[in-house]
């Protein structure tokens, strides 16, 4: 590929990503409200959130958690967040002894409460370990919030919120996701800020 043609993919690939973020501000922006208010409400009740994906998507599940647990713009007190990507010994016995599909569903069952809030991540929504972590939250009555791809697949009909960007590209799909992360974010930390100052969750 020479310099012209590297350019032009540049271009191209940017322009793309533009693009879709206008759809998703267009078609997404009332569920990413919606889901920033479960996530709001989870804390200030005292619960956590539980995030989960597979590959790239178990990537932004750590880089979501850390910034709940650190800080995304504001300086605050850190905030439950807990990646069920990260502990290879928990993945690695739950998958050898009752199977890969069942990989965040156990830690679900065993770290979840009623009341927190599990984030399922999966650019096709189509996931098997995914869709039997969202009903093992359903189960014990977490709210649940879906991150999926393309037309939603079966993460559309099972999680409390989706959010589901029209994409048939995983790296744009990604993309979006990260950004919607990082919306809830920075909602949460505006929400928590006006109650520390004497006003209230988002509404």
């Amino acid at each position: 590929m020479d310099r012209e043609q590297a350019i032009d993919l540049i271009n191209s690939s940017l322009r793309e990503g533009a693009e879709l973020r206008t759809v998703v501000a267009r078609d997404c922006s009332t569920a990413i409200f919606e889901a920033a208010c479960l996530i709001t409400a989870c804390f200030g009740s005292g619960g956590k959130l539980l995030f989960f994906g597979n590959g790239g998507s178990a990537a932004d599940a750590q880089h979501l958690a850390a910034e709940f647990v650190g800080r995304f713009v504001r300086e605050r007190a850190g905030l439950p967040a807990i990646a069920l990507t990260t502990d290879s010994s928990i993945l690695t016995a739950v998958g050898n002894d009752y199977g890969f599909d069942q990989i965040f569903a156990r830690q679900v069952q065993a770290l979840g409460r009623p009341g927190d809030v599990a984030i399922a991540i999966s650019t096709s929504g189509n996931s098997p370990n995914i869709i039997e972590g969202v009903k093992a939250a359903r189960k014990g009555y977490l709210k649940t919030i879906g991150l999926s791809g393309k037309d939603g697949g079966l993460l559309a009909t099972e999680a409390d919120v989706v959010i589901t960007i029209a994409s048939t590209s995983t790296a744009r799909i990604q993309e979006c996701h990260i950004t919607i992360g990082h919306l809830f974010c920075e909602l949460t930390e505006e929400a928590l800020a006006k109650k520390g100052g004497g006003g209230s969750d988002l509404t």
